[in-house]
């Protein structure tokens, strides 16, 4: 059976990678076999020769989008987190994975801003880097994403909730963790339905 998908998009600040580490230890309660592929992290061990033009980006999105088929092919619940910019790269994703299911975390460049841990915004700002997605580099928004996370009102966790629910929606995971999935089958069998 094929995996799936959950590809979060957004701007750099508004809460993708917190998304997802939020959301891979729920979908292991659930029993699922999931990872997580974050841009900056497979951008430092599989693109580290790409720069941040417009050709360079899709490249990097490219390789991304080929590691989660592979993948998702094999059963896995693969979480993208990556700012993939551009509405054409997602579309390609969505046709070429499995069980897509996109997550833009909507946030203000404003207060994408005032989160910056790095300084990325603020160098740009000043011109020590010329290619930030936001300031110097357009960010396209999904136009229909199936989960829609307002980072500014939503914790991580409050996010990484609703995603499981559209899975859940979706049925591409069961309802249940596992531990409440024992405690019905134990109480099935008290009851004497289960042999």
């Amino acid at each position: 059976m094929d995996g799936y998908v959950v590809w979060i998009t957004g701007l750099p600040g508004s809460g993708k990678t917190a998304l997802a580490r939020e959301l891979e230890p729920l979908l292991k309660e659930r029993g699922q076999r999931c990872e997580i592929l974050d841009g900056n992290e497979v951008r430092e061990l599989i693109s580290s020769e790409l720069g941040f033009t417009a050709e360079d980006r899709k490249l990097h999105n490219q390789r991304v989008i080929h590691i989660a088929k592979l993948l998702a092919r094999n059963g896995v619940g693969v979480i993208v987190s990556l700012i993939s910019p551009y509405r054409e790269t997602r579309a390609g994703a969505r046709k070429e994975l499995p069980n897509f299911v996109e997550v833009w975390t909507k946030c203000s460049l404003e207060v994408c801003e005032a989160r910056d841990k790095k300084g990325l915004y603020k160098k740009a700002r000043t011109g020590e880097i010329s290619d930030l997605t936001g300031i110097q580099h357009p960010y396209q928004e999904p136009q229909q994403p199936e989960v829609v996370v307002d980072t500014e009102k939503e914790s991580p966790l409050e996010g990484a909730k609703k995603v499981l629910k559209k899975l859940e929606k979706l049925g591409l995971i069961g309802a249940y963790s596992n531990s409440e999935e024992q405690a019905v089958k134990k109480r099935l069998e008290d009851l004497g339905y289960l042999g």
